[in-house]
């Protein structure tokens, strides 16, 4: 009873942190759950709801984001397609945190997690209670086929690993997220996240990545050294408008090569202009 009567009290405390209408949002999500709150993915609106009270601190408080064009993610099913960087995924926080407390609707963006992090102790854990979800084909497919919005970052790996040299220069696409979007028919909106490069400026030691078995082991020149806790760059997010793609998901790279070079281009393009107009990174 006493244990009970804890869980309620932190479960309240918690609710108390919320507006009444971010709580709104929150209980809105349109996901699938089961009587014990879970949906098919292990994501749970309670178990979420201090991860969303971070988020939206890191969100409103201290990545200070500014975010463009929102209202182009359509209701139904869409595919978020973002530049990557950063050595931590602030930038998948970030853009999950917006179209939550921004959009309108207010939507669950599930995040597409590279298949090492479940091997990590508790992430994949928890990352599956905050509604993200390892990227396989599969997964992505029933999840566009529920009418959901996914993330996905082609550069995968590489992208959070560049050296701070190459800041903002886009790596090699992988080809999939398109022929899962020609498959399933699934418009694709651009997005573009300018700050989370000079988050945690710092190099690769690609050695001990291949010894641990991960995909980079970025150290920072100044403490922590570790990019744990990133620097308070100000985020800047720019949503593109949706593109919707026709052909054969089973042509050969080539064909998709020429589709996916649209998308890269429009992140490209909405990059130099977030750049551009950025007056300074940390204010």
């Amino acid at each position: 009873m006493r244990l009970g009567h804890s869980k309620g009290l932190i479960s309240q405390w918690i609710d108390d942190q919320f507006s009444d209408e971010e709580l709104e949002r929150i209980r809105s999500l349109p996901t699938r759950q089961n009587e014990y709150g879970y949906d098919p993915y292990g994501f749970n609106r309670d178990d979420a709801k201090i991860a969303f009270l971070v988020a939206r601190w890191l969100y409103r408080r201290y990545f200070r984001t500014t975010v463009f064009g929102l209202e182009n993610i359509p209701d139904d099913r869409v595919m978020l397609v973002s530049n990557h960087s950063g050595q931590l995924p602030y930038d998948a926080l970030n853009i999950v945190a917006a179209v939550l407390f921004d959009g309108q609707p207010a939507r669950l963006v599930r995040s597409m997690i590279e298949r090492y992090v479940p091997a990590m102790p508790y992430v994949s854990y928890w990352f599956s209670r905050w509604g993200q979800v390892l990227g396989t084909p599969d997964n992505c497919r029933r999840l566009l086929e529920d009418e959901e919005a996914i993330l996905a970052f082609p550069e995968g790996a590489l992208g959070i690993s560049k050296p701070f040299s190459r800041r903002y220069q886009l790596q090699r696409f992988g080809l999939g997220f398109m022929r899962l979007a020609l498959q399933t028919r699934t418009p694709i909106v651009p997005v573009a996240v300018v700050g989370a490069e000079e988050q945690a400026p710092a190099i690769n030691i690609s050695p001990l990545a291949k010894l641990l078995g991960a995909p980079a082991f970025p150290v920072m020149p100044f403490p922590p050294f570790i990019p744990v806790v990133p620097l308070p760059s100000r985020y800047y997010i720019h949503f593109g408008e949706p593109r919707c793609f026709s052909g054969d998901p089973d042509d050969d790279d080539e064909q998709m090569e020429r589709l996916v070079k649209q998308v890269r281009l429009s992140i490209e393009s909405l990059l130099r202009v977030g750049l551009k107009e950025r007056k300074a990174i940390f204010l």
